[in-house]
């Protein structure tokens, strides 16, 4: 069975003759026999009942017509996408990030991505920065928004665009005297409880500020442990402790906590996009494009 095959024969009952049908597909009143006569060979029976005038459906023609109108309308739906998807104009985008890129650059690159591509469906999947390799390649997600902290392992199978520099800084609660300096050393974090975060399985994160932290001379006590940024967040705008974030997620962060830089950190952190290496999905260049858009201080 083919598409032909079925259209001419939907075509038919449609005008109701073969003729008529033959003058609206643009082809030879035979063409149209031919092609149904195939199908019914195919299908081993009659699809119209030729002993009457005009000829109706047989039940078999019945059933065909229903089930062939559903075919032919998918496979129209079907063009239509795929050329969209082809131009860029329609489909679907698998992104998954890091939880604190929901701070700074992702909702704002979501929404335009949605403006000038309203037909482009986006999932958003939030994905330990560890974790977003395996579902890049298992094609869970197109593009990973990922956090890093010092020098990485760049996968030979993947492919890292850098998106910007975003320094480590301690929030604090508003009202603690450290949240008045202009800057502050890593060791005089030594006098708060330390609030650690992401608590999760696989989460290199809280490890590595932790080292990062020691490496500047600080000798920080972790006095809660937190789920998620949110949640450390509030800890600290409720007075029990400091944490760590990268200087993006001070941006339109909450009044009740301070962001102050820590001076003598050696290390940083980079927000930076990843895929998989090889040809670039028209969409996920689209989204990258709105992603730099976006990047704090972008002229």
């Amino acid at each position: 069975m083919n598409l032909k095959q079925v259209r001419y024969f939907c075509e038919t009952v449609d005008a109701g003759n073969a003729r008529a049908a033959a003058d609206k597909l643009f082809v030879a009143p035979t063409a149209i026999s031919m092609q149904i006569s195939q199908l019914e060979a195919l299908l081993g029976g009659a699809l119209f009942d030729r002993a009457t005038r005009p000829m109706g459906l047989t039940p078999l023609g019945q059933f065909v017509y229903s089930k062939g109108t559903e075919l032919l309308s998918a496979s129209g739906r079907l063009e239509v996408e795929a050329k969209g998807m082809a131009a860029g104009r329609l489909g679907w985008l698998g992104i998954g990030f890091t939880r604190s890129t929901i701070f700074s650059i992702l909702p704002e690159a979501v929404r335009a991505m949605q403006s000038a591509l309203p037909d482009v469906r986006i999932d958003l999947e939030e994905i330990l920065t560890e974790e977003q390799p395996a579902a890049l390649r298992s094609g869970a997600i197109h593009l990973a928004i990922a956090r890093t902290l010092g020098a990485f392992t760049r996968e030979p199978d993947l492919h890292y665009t850098e998106l910007f520099d975003d320094p480590l800084v301690v929030a604090l609660p508003a009202q603690h005297p450290l949240a008045a300096q202009a800057s502050l050393r890593a060791a005089e974090l030594n006098a708060l409880p330390y609030v650690s975060y992401p608590k999760v399985a696989n989460a290199h994160f809280s490890r590595q500020v932790l080292n990062i932290l020691e490496q500047a001379g600080a000798k920080v006590q972790v006095g809660h442990e937190a789920k998620e940024i949110n949640t450390a967040l509030g800890l600290v705008a409720a007075g029990l402790g400091a944490t760590v974030v990268g200087r993006s997620v001070a941006t339109n962060n909450r009044g009740d906590i301070r962001f102050v830089p820590i001076a003598d950190l050696s290390v940083g952190s980079k927000v930076l996009a990843v895929r998989k290496a090889g040809p670039v999905n028209a969409l996920v260049e689209a989204f990258l494009d709105k992603l730099r858009e976006q990047v704090p201080g972008r002229d």
